[in-house]
């Protein structure tokens, strides 16, 4: 809580006297011989607002069971301490390890297409079957974030969002739900205290939590930039794996990932196993299905429906798709995302929909 002090200076402070309760301790004199920040600290650590603030965070930790993880706890976020400017404390609510084998960050756009959205929930499907138990932590942001959450909650996955702000709140409001659920099968995870709200800055501080947590960054669908670009920047820097999704040229919501992956930063990844692959993960045994007659069963009436559509009207969009097919759209954008990795089918600019030349 003391100004000036970040994460990297609290290390260093430690490492010198040997506990944080000792810099506390310490004469002021000496903690003025350290420079400009030490003239803060000898400010702050005989100041009884600073304890009674802290108190105050006790107070509201105890009521609303949220527990600080201090960087050399075993519950602490190991991979974090690999980091060079990991937090030294975290707060945390829910009851998820945070040590888990295996952890998986998928961030994007805030913006994110219906493309996007359909793939980013048909990965984390996958990853479900294939790595059963891997935790799927992102920002609990609009788009790619909070679709990796839902959908990891859905598929039966443990999610992690780490927030930018205090547990005093959570942002956007309309992921209020979302938060609640995510309490109950994984966790919500900030390096900020309650008083802190969803100021701008805080959410690229955030994105280093959300790297650093990690065993990979895969960036689902980014624009030229953003901050899941910063995300995937730094935990390029860490050392961690890096995964991509590429898009189409024509669409600027592709074009952090098409960049990511032209520039070597990130791997190209386009399904489960291809994550699984560049992570040298084990994947699970799922029994492999018998052999069908043709690329779409005929028992896929819906998958049928669209593609006669299609043939009588080229150029159609989800919208108008789920107008003469009677499906909803949602259910439309995902068959036309499965027709379209089968290249059955191919997008043209203005999310517009044809049959593939190449069928």
């Amino acid at each position: 809580m003391i100004p000036t002090v970040g994460p990297v200076t609290a290390r260093a402070l430690i490492e010198t006297f040997g506990t944080a309760g000792a810099v506390f301790l310490e004469k002021p004199g000496t903690l003025r011989s350290l420079g400009k920040t030490g003239e803060i600290l000898a400010g702050y650590t005989r100041s009884a607002g600073l304890l009674a603030d802290a108190d105050r965070e006790l107070e509201f930790m105890e009521r609303h069971r949220i527990r600080a993880l201090w960087f050399k706890d075993v519950d602490f976020p190991s991979r974090l301490n690999l980091c060079h400017d990991g937090p030294v404390l975290v707060y945390m609510r829910g009851n998820q390890d945070l040590n888990a084998g295996k952890c998986l960050s998928v961030v994007g756009t805030r913006k994110a297409s219906g493309y996007g959205t359909a793939l980013c929930r048909s990965l984390v499907r996958d990853l479900a079957e294939l790595v059963p138990g891997l935790v799927i932590i992102s920002g609990l942001a609009y788009g790619v974030d909070v679709t990796a959450h839902r959908a990891a909650l859905d598929f039966g996955l443990p999610t992690v969002a780490v927030l930018g702000h205090g547990m005093a709140t959570i942002y956007p409001r309309s992921h209020r739900e979302t938060a609640r659920r995510i309490t109950g099968q994984g966790a919500l995870v900030t390096d900020f205290d309650s008083t802190m709200g969803p100021e701008r800055n805080n959410f690229l501080r955030r994105n280093r939590i959300i790297a650093g947590m990690s065993d990979a960054t895969l960036v689902v669908e980014s624009a030229s930039r953003g901050g899941a670009l910063v995300t995937a920047d730094i935990a390029f820097s860490y050392h961690r794996t890096v995964l991509a999704v590429p898009g189409r040229s024509t669409d600027p919501r592709s074009g952090g990932c098409n960049r990511l992956i032209k520039t070597d930063v990130a791997a190209l990844t386009e399904t489960a196993e291809d994550v699984i692959r560049h992570l040298n993960w084990e994947a699970a045994v799922i029994p492999k299905k018998g052999n069908e007659p043709s690329l779409f069963p005929a028992e896929e009436e819906s998958v049928q429906a669209l593609l006669e559509s299609l043939s009588e009207n080229p150029g159609s969009t989800p919208e108008s798709l789920g107008y003469l097919t009677g499906m909803p759209v949602r259910e439309v954008v995902v068959r036309l995302l499965e027709l379209e990795m089968k290249d059955a089918v191919a997008c043209s600019p203005g999310n517009r929909y044809r049959i593939s030349s190449a069928r």
